[in-house]
């Protein structure tokens, strides 16, 4: 067998990679072009294109059956190995840390719905959309998964971003609350100590808006740090995930006062994948991908009738 893979250095070898990134997309059942169109297509003889073919086959990454005049046709294909041969990865992306119910189904969906592509993607898990933009566009990652606020708010700036799908209001987080360490506060007051984490466009940006015009003192904060921050006191008052049940039960809980705040909060529920434009073959794969179904598994983790996943 390593004979057969060492083939995939020869000449007919770099052949059958570009002709494996043709087949992947083909159906079992279906005819596949003759091997003169593709020699003409890739500017090989047709020999080549022969020789291409049978690695591909020996490799076991496809079964072929020729029909005389009616042409060859895909029987049988193992997309695993053609996209191993064509070398074409899994899709690597990156979200949240999974630590509210609504992030683990969301995760648990993405993976599930790619695994039903044969393609499963995987993911990385990161705290902060900008170091998660960071991260795309080093290409670390092909895709991040972040709120509509955080990824409006990046292509006001980034013109060779965009956002390739839209999952709607409370995909991301049912949404955002103040949480008070007194249970006696309901809303910010002068001289309070807010946290606020600037790594987070959603947290400092309502945070900024609903302390707007309110002599507040603002402690920088790891969003992960602000239950503690709060039961230690800390901190006076935090905007936070109004996911977190944890806190839910630990604070008291007050509602936006600020008409801005209220405004883009519905933004900052609201899930969406953020591409490189350029990254076309990207792009293609996630658009395969079943927005309602995910949307149904995330569902079904948050009410635990479905065990997360990911």
């Amino acid at each position: 067998m390593s004979r057969i893979w060492d083939s995939l250095f020869s000449k007919n070898g770099l052949a059958a990679k570009e002709i494996a990134k043709k087949l992947i997309d083909f159906k079992e059942g279906s005819r596949i072009p003759r091997v003169s169109d593709l020699a003409k297509e890739m500017v090989v003889g047709n020999g080549t294109v022969q020789g291409a073919l049978k690695v591909l086959s020996e490799v076991h990454a496809i079964k072929l059956e020729s029909r005389g005049h009616l042409g060859t046709f895909l029987i049988k294909k193992d997309i695993h190995l053609l996209k191993e041969v064509a070398g074409v990865g899994a899709l690597i992306g990156a979200m949240p840390l999974p630590y509210s119910a609504k992030y683990e189904g969301f995760a648990t969906g993405i993976m599930k719905v790619s695994e039903d592509l044969l393609d499963r993607i995987d993911l990385a898990y990161m705290r902060g959309s900008k170091q998660r933009l960071d991260a795309l566009k080093s290409r670390r990652y092909d895709f991040v998964v972040m709120s509509q606020l955080a990824a409006e708010e990046e292509l006001k700036n980034s013109v060779n971003l965009e956002i390739v799908l839209n999952f709607g209001e409370q995909s991301y987080v049912t949404g955002h609350q103040i949480f008070f360490a007194n249970e006696k506060h309901s809303r910010i007051t002068e001289g309070m100590r807010v946290g606020i984490d600037y790594t987070s466009t959603d947290q400092s940006r309502i945070t900024l808006l609903e302390c707007e015009k309110i002599e507040v003192e603002l402690i920088p904060v790891n969003y992960m740090q602000l239950f503690e921050m709060l039961l230690n006191g800390d901190l006076d008052a935090a905007v936070w995930n109004a996911d977190e049940h944890r806190a839910r039960e630990a604070f008291r809980l007050g509602e936006f006062q600020s008409v801005k705040a209220k405004e883009i909060a519905d933004k900052a529920s609201t899930s969406v994948i953020l591409i490189e434009k350029e990254r076309t073959e990207v792009k293609e794969y996630l658009l395969k991908l079943d927005k309602d179904k995910i949307l149904d598994i995330q569902e079904k983790v948050v009410n635990k009738e479905m065990f997360p996943q990911y």
